[in-house]
């Protein structure tokens, strides 16, 4: 397990079985940036990995 799945498994423990809104996810990072602006590339590359993820032309079947 990486460092960073501590923080995925309590979000699953905590917030699980909620439904939400792209919207609201695209708020919270927002303001996750806006208060860690370290964060900015990283959040922008995972913001566009979701927005991307079912794209066929997006690289992840080429053989690499």
């Amino acid at each position: 397990m990486y460092f960073t799945d501590r923080g995925i498994e309590e979000l699953v423990e905590r917030r699980g079985d909620e439904e939400i809104a792209i919207s609201w996810l695209a708020e919270r990072l927002r303001e996750f940036v806006d208060l860690n602006p370290e964060f900015e590339t990283p959040i922008d590359r995972f913001a566009t990995w979701l927005a991307r993820f079912d794209d066929e032309e997006d690289g992840l079947d080429d053989d690499a």
